[in-house]
């Protein structure tokens, strides 16, 4: 059966663990994994503003020996120009893999169903499983343990990252806490897939709506910015609604001595963090933005393993 990642859940406990480590291993020997080599090509596509996302496949599918040909979504026009399942299956036929970055889910399905070969979630409305790959192997580098380590995620948690976080962090057995006020949870469903993975791992997945509560105790304290892409329209009233949840070093102060803070990028200073915690000595959102490729590279090769 054709392998992809599509949802954070899409790998197991032990997938992923093995996933993490061959990121690791990659990102210990850059070259010296060329699954690619030929060079065979993987298609990316972008329907989304892109920076790490781009960058760091461009680099990765390079490292693996690979050709990185990047198709623009607004050109390309699909679901409107051609179907989505017409254009995965020519993807198919060119590609050894697509990696789509765009807006809904279903449609990433459509890709996956029709394409043939496997396809990675770059980024939709409601998963980002790669940048919780890159956020898992950068806990393991600065924390260690996955397992029974407490992560926080403050301010929206109904954005693609609070998703992500429950489901990957539930795999990986850690204690999820999501500070988010009444309406911005993750989704329901998500939560519930997340605890019923938890009862499995050890994991838990907890909702808090006071920020102080949510980040005590915390090894990892992570944040996202509050106007996702979208919902530009919304910006003065989520300003407004999430100003509570600001990662100050105040807010910090309740975590654990020596918590480290995650940021997915981009990061709007003074809004959702203060300059003085991105930029400080317990950020670690650089490791963050360079593990994409290293994690990146290792789900790549995991799957292209098993097509």
């Amino acid at each position: 059966m054709m392998r992809h990642l599509l949802a954070d859940d899409d790998l197991t406990p032990d997938e992923q663990a093995e996933v993490l480590d061959l990121a690791a291993a990659m990102k210990a020997d850059p070259f010296g994994h060329r699954p690619l080599e030929g060079p065979r090509t993987v298609a990316m596509v972008f329907d989304r503003p892109t920076l790490r996302t781009q960058v760091s496949f461009s680099a990765g599918i390079a490292e693996l020996g690979g050709h990185p040909m990047t198709v623009d979504g607004g050109l390309a026009g699909m679901g409107e120009r051609e179907s989505v399942e017409d254009v995965a299956r020519v993807l198919g036929r060119q590609a050894a893999a697509v990696v789509w970055r765009t807006a809904h889910q279903a449609d990433l399905v459509l890709m996956a169903e029709h394409s043939g070969i496997p396809v990675v979630n770059a980024l939709t409305d409601e998963f980002h499983p790669c940048q919780l790959l890159a956020d898992l192997q950068t806990v393991r580098e600065h924390v260690g343990a996955l397992s029974g380590t407490r992560v926080a995620f403050v301010g929206d948690g109904a954005c693609n990252m609070g998703n992500s976080w429950v489901l990957a962090g539930a795999t990986a057995g850690m204690h999820v806490v999501v500070g988010a006020p009444d309406g911005y949870e993750p989704d329901a469903d998500v939560v519930a897939r997340a605890r019923e993975i938890a009862g499995r791992t050890g994991g838990s997945v907890t909702l808090e709506r006071d920020p102080v509560a949510a980040v005590t105790g915390a090894a990892v304290v992570v944040t996202d910015t509050w106007v996702s892409m979208g919902r530009e329209e919304q910006r003065a009233d989520r300003l407004r609604l999430f100003t509570p949840y600001a990662l100050t070093g105040e807010l910090l102060a309740h975590a654990d001595t020596g918590a480290i803070v995650m940021h997915c990028l981009p990061a709007y200073r003074g809004t959702e963090i203060d300059a003085a915690v991105i930029d400080g000595p317990r950020s670690v959102v650089w490791d963050e933005a360079e593990n994409r490729r290293h994690a990146q590279k290792a789900i790549l090769a995991w799957l292209l393993e098993r097509a």
